[in-house]
């Protein structure tokens, strides 16, 4: 079975939309939701700063219109993903594209969306000075009653070896200086804020308001949520999910596991991928994995598609 994956907040580069709007339409794309949306999404994937595309309300909409134009290059349309993809995941905000890719909501809706959440997330995170920091090794038993001491939240379970610790400054500069045992290094993200925890309660307040005309429809290819790796197969459950999710904690080490469960025997991440390709290589051993980090992996992954193009079932032959 074939997974997709769209990365989230900590993927994009300064540039790392360039090499795509030489492919058809995605300009023209990239433009017409610049426009819906308020943000010049082509200036910030092409021109801007580290320090312009680290904002956060850059940075969601900038990375879910990446991982929906990159999709768009090896998808025809909805029948086509759903005959060829088995479930469809996306890690933070990647969720959102996971849900425009899925058929929940519209390409044009998640925009909008993502534009609110990264606003209201962004709006959250200057209330009070926060971040988050990567814990690369230990064992979840000792790694985690040591965030609690200090004070921190597990934001991100990622597997693999991988917990993303959240909270304010002077938190997280405690946990630099007294690392948890067993844990071979501790890197500070390029994030805004400390997102999926309480600090982010007035953005999920926001986006109530911002889903409550919307009208989804239920996922046609398995979603899998990071709220606990189920997957969802109702529409309004997936965007009830999508906002209390700010402020929850990422179970994407639960979503690796339902992938298994599933039968996952390959995994695409879309652009900028390279991340969560990354944790399955070392969670999901023998899983075949493809990222999408520049339209020159575009043919592979094109190819890759095809082996699950022809059986009607969406699995090839072993």
């Amino acid at each position: 079975m074939l997974v997709l994956v769209a990365p989230g907040q900590g993927a994009q580069t300064p540039g790392f939309l360039t090499p795509w709007l030489d492919l058809p339409g995605v300009s023209d794309r990239l433009t017409e939701w610049s426009s819906a949306i308020g943000l010049d999404l082509v200036h910030y994937g092409t021109n801007a700063g580290d320090d312009e595309i680290r904002d956060t309300a850059v940075a969601q909409p900038l990375l879910v219109a990446s991982a929906l134009v990159s999709a768009r290059q090896l998808f025809a349309g909805p029948d086509d993903f759903s005959r060829v993809v088995g479930a469809a995941a996306g890690h933070s905000v990647g969720e959102l594209a996971a849900a425009a890719l899925t058929g929940v909501l519209s390409e044009r809706s998640v925009m909008e969306l993502v534009r609110r959440r990264g606003l209201a997330m962004a709006e959250a995170a200057a209330v009070t000075e926060t971040g988050m920091a990567a814990l690369l090794g230990g064992e979840p038993d000792v790694v985690l009653p040591h965030l609690e001491r200090l004070g921190l939240t597990p934001a991100n379970v990622n597997g693999a070896g991988q917990i993303v610790a959240a909270g304010t400054k002077e938190q997280l500069e405690a946990l630099a200086a007294e690392k948890p045992e067993g844990t071979r290094k501790v890197v500070a993200l390029k994030v805004a804020g400390a997102f999926h925890t309480h600090h982010m309660a007035p953005a999920v307040s926001a986006l109530e308001s911002a889903v409550r005309e919307l009208s989804p429809a239920d996922p046609h290819t398995a979603y899998v949520s990071n709220k606990d790796g189920r997957v969802v197969s109702d529409g309004r459950e997936v965007v009830a999910r999508l906002v209390g999710q700010v402020a929850n904690p990422v179970r994407w080490d639960q979503c690796m596991e339902t992938f298994k469960e599933l039968g996952v025997t390959a995994i695409i991440e879309v652009a900028p991928g390279g991340t969560l390709v990354g944790l399955a290589k070392r969670a999901l051993p023998g899983v075949r994995t493809l990222a999408l980090k520049s339209p020159d992996n575009l043919e592979a992954a094109r190819e890759l598609i095809a082996e699950y193009a022809s059986d009607a079932a969406g699995s090839p032959a072993e």
